[in-house]
């Protein structure tokens, strides 16, 4: 397949109207004002750590457009940081920029952010799978005897992790992030957490999708305490297609899954520079992140 049939993608933004307030793997954010950022979703994609050469086509407006989703979604439970992602209320000197912000971008009020990840699994996967079979615990929670990969839980647990600005994330335990953000703080968080956590998962489950896992991060602002970032997209999350979960082993994904399956087969040793990807395989990973937001939606994506 010829690169030139991909649908094109977003890995660098530039406004020079703006300072840079941070770059991550996969967001650029934007100061407007004292008390605004930008946040632009591109198309980079990070695996094992790392951003790799090629993006995927549409992903950042995937990101965006579940977030907004959710925001709207779970405004009952908890405040979230939006002020909207209609540019024709952008100011003015990022209205040139339109085509490149349209569904890929969201003006949010400034907060300040608490140095944890909220991190809520209703099923065992990942790191916390390593974690109980080695222990039979996770971030100091113990679990019941017996479990199998991917199997859920009797009820959804809070993992909490530092912020790792490289590299994994690191879990911690309750007691260790009350000693970070003090223990009132601690229990809201969590609570806000598992109560956002049940309500998505629900809701998800009815269109045929479980959320194993997610994590949220949260600020403070004049509201008080508010969701932020991205919330329940595949980058945050562990999405199961309902119709093929079979515990006992490592699920189907909508998600990275051709990516790391891809990095695998040619055996990447995990160091840079990450490689390019494979035409084929930035159109199936597309794909995957597209189907997650028609299936939870019912929506076509604005691109």
């Amino acid at each position: 397949m010829n690169t030139h049939l991909l649908d094109p993608v977003l890995l660098h933004t530039d406004f020079p109207e703006l300072e840079l307030h941070a770059s991550g793997k996969v967001r650029d954010v934007y100061t407007v004002g004292a008390d605004q950022l930008l946040f632009v979703a591109t198309d980079r994609i990070s695996a094992f750590d790392y951003v790799l050469a090629t993006g995927i086509p549409h992903k950042g407006r995937v990101l965006t457009q579940i977030s907004l989703f959710w925001f709207d979604y779970l405004r009952d439970l908890v405040p979230n940081h939006m002020i909207t992602a209609d540019i024709v209320r952008y100011p003015e000197p990022l209205q040139r920029y339109a085509e490149q912000l349209r569904g890929r971008s969201m003006l949010v009020m400034r907060a300040e952010m608490f140095p944890v990840e909220c991190v809520v699994r209703g099923y065992i996967s990942g790191s916390a799978w390593k974690e109980y079979k080695a222990s039979g615990q996770v971030c100091g929670i113990r679990l019941p005897a017996g479990l199998k990969e991917s199997d859920q839980l009797p009820e959804p647990v809070f993992t909490p992790a530092t912020k790792a600005t490289t590299g994994h994330d690191e879990n911690i335990s309750f007691e260790e992030m009350s000693k970070l953000v003090g223990s009132e703080v601690a229990q809201q968080l969590k609570e806000k957490s598992i109560a956002i956590y049940s309500k998505a998962a629900a809701y998800a489950r009815e269109k045929g999708i479980i959320i194993a896992d997610t994590k949220f991060e949260f600020g403070r602002t004049a509201q008080g305490i508010t969701l932020a970032d991205e919330v329940l997209t595949p980058d945050s999350s562990r999405f199961w297609p309902a119709d093929k979960y079979t515990p006992g082993m490592a699920q189907e994904s909508f998600d990275k899954q051709y990516v790391r399956d891809y990095l695998e087969e040619i055996k990447w040793n995990k160091q840079p520079p990450a490689p390019a990807l494979p035409d084929e395989v930035a159109r199936r990973t597309s794909e995957k992140y597209v189907e997650a937001y028609h299936q939870l939606t019912g929506r076509e994506l604005d691109v």
